[in-house]
């Protein structure tokens, strides 16, 4: 079955299959064999690092997936821009840009060469964009606008699109828009939307040199890297989807660094390897409008007045995580100003109007560790609603075609809202216009077009941002979507042996050309 929904869409699907890997194959101690001379760094001495990430290549590492997050988050690609910790566009391969009329931009790159040699101009900028535009399936970041760039010069790039986009230069900044070389593009496909492999053809501090399916990977340090060389001579990556393996990774002593730890896990572990990260994700209940129980919205009213958000962050997440406030939450600083109160809410139906209803089914994944946790908590606050309730639990890769097509009456998922553009306008139309690929919920409601469509169109940040809460106002309103809570994330790292890890909300630094051991 397809993993796209049945009707055609501007937003495109976001996909995040994961491969289980049992403990065991984690607990074989990866070598921390000595690197190069450090090429130019300060410090680090050789002793590469050792980390176990959450998330296993789910398209060969191709840039144009989720894969692009990962590569990402080991420093490997780049893009023109860079986003800030406010979700501001600052310079990387471009080195400042301007507005050329209402659909124009024109970018200055920098000085840089490619990990394998050839130079980063005008002509590669451009094959780049172009291929990633041609992909099959498109990259989420690309699903609101068509943009089309040229060479106006050996360092210069008109970058042009469909209609006036004000998020351009941060929507560059997304790591599937990563500018590579021409031998990254499989012989005879190019651009037109055929392979590609981002292994020793990109541009960031560290160079993807092996990739063992979803088993493991290799970074080296790139020592002809334009900025700041890395400390680090190098990675070696374990995929290990199991949350409790990648815990006991850390504790064990076998990596350094332990993506995504599970919050059941952080009481086995030293104060010191806990490192908590507010982030932009919301885990939200996605209720079926279209079909089944949920179809009316006084039971979809019910069922958000049964949710006790408190009692999941203290049951569940042990207190390391937000009570609900909104689908945007702290993650989202300036979401908490803006918000205004929902829109058009319907009635609650009583607990006796409630228990006649059907049985309903409440799906939600394994992939995060808390979510089958949430899933029985959410059942119970159901239940105590009046409402019957069968479990649907397995493997994110399993249940994606089925939740996009409506076969669950509600789904529980973990939203990161700030994905694509650092703006959760994209976040907004994918998941909850008519249109929206992403809709789990099914909702097509004329009014929360028209508001994503304003928050979309709106021209400066303040504009945007009151657009934006107009717009999860009639969401909510709809009672289509009822935020659970708003996650935050704990990345594993002993704070008095290594330095200089990431902690971002965003989601895409992780490791950095400033982490090393001491």
């Amino acid at each position: 079955m397809s993993s796209q929904p049945s009707q055609p869409s501007k937003y495109s699907v976001r996909r995040r299959p994961l491969l289980a890997l049992g403990a065991a194959a984690l607990l074989v101690p990866v070598a921390a064999c000595g690197g190069s001379a450090d090429g130019g760094a300060s410090g680090g001495g050789d002793q590469r690092l050792r980390a176990v990430m959450a998330f296993p290549p789910a398209q060969a590492m191709s840039p144009y997936g989720d894969d692009a997050v990962t590569l990402s988050r080991l420093s490997v690609v780049e893009g023109l821009t860079r986003i800030d910790a406010e979700g501001a566009a600052k310079p990387a391969l471009a080195t400042k840009w301007q507005r050329d009329g209402a659909k124009g931009w024109e970018f200055t790159l920098r000085d840089a060469r490619f990990q394998d040699g050839d130079a980063v101009d005008a002509e590669a900028v451009v094959r780049s964009l172009a291929a990633a535009q041609d992909a099959s399936p498109k990259p989420r970041v690309l699903s609101e606008v068509k943009l089309t760039a040229e060479a106006a010069g050996k360092r210069t790039v008109r970058i042009t699109t469909d209609e006036a986009d004000p998020l351009l230069p941060q929507r560059l900044a997304n790591p599937s828009l990563a500018i590579l070389s021409q031998a990254a593009y499989a012989k005879g496909e190019g651009e037109k939307g055929g392979k590609v492999n981002p292994a020793g053809h990109a541009t960031g501090p560290y160079t993807l040199t092996e990739v063992n399916g979803a088993v493991s990977a290799k970074l080296d340090r790139n020592d002809t890297y334009w900025g700041r060389k890395a400390k680090a001579p190098g990675v070696d990556v374990k995929f290990v989807a199991d949350g409790t393996a990648r815990a006991n990774a850390l504790r064990t002593g076998t990596a350094d660094i332990a993506e995504y730890v599970p919050v059941a896990q952080t009481s086995l572990l030293d104060e010191k390897q806990i490192h908590e990260v507010p982030t932009a994700r919301t885990n939200t209940l996605y209720l079926n409008t279209e079909n089944g129980v949920f179809a009316d919205p006084a039971v979809r009213a019910a069922a958000r007045s049964a949710i006790d958000s408190k009692a999941l962050v203290d049951g569940v997440y042990e207190g390391r995580a937000d009570t609900a406030r909104g689908l945007l939450g702290p993650g989202v600083p300036w979401a908490a100003d803006a918000r205004k109160e929902p829109e058009g809410r319907a009635k609650a139906a009583s607990k006796a109007e409630v228990a006649k209803t059907k049985e309903i089914v409440l799906a939600t994944y394994t992939n995060r560790p808390e979510l089958p946790e949430v899933a029985s908590a959410v059942q119970q606050q159901l239940q105590a609603r009046g409402f019957t309730v069968k479990q649907y639990v397995r493997d994110y890769a399993q249940m994606e075609a089925d939740a996009l097509a409506g076969k669950y009456d509600a789904f529980i998922q973990a939203r990161n809202t700030l994905l694509d553009t650092a703006d959760p306008v994209s976040y907004l139309g994918s998941d909850f216009t008519c249109e929206g690929s992403f809709n789990i919920a099914q909702l097509c409601d004329k009014g929360v077009d028209e508001a994503v469509a304003k928050a979309a169109g709106a021209d400066g940040q303040d504009a945007r941002h009151t657009a934006e809460m107009a717009a999860e106002a009639k969401i909510l309103g709809a009672d289509a979507a009822v935020p659970l809570v708003h996650e935050r994330f704990v990345q594993g790292f002993d704070s008095g042996k290594v330095d200089g890890v990431a902690l971002d909300p965003m989601e895409r630094r992780l490791i950095t050309a400033d982490t090393r051991l001491r």
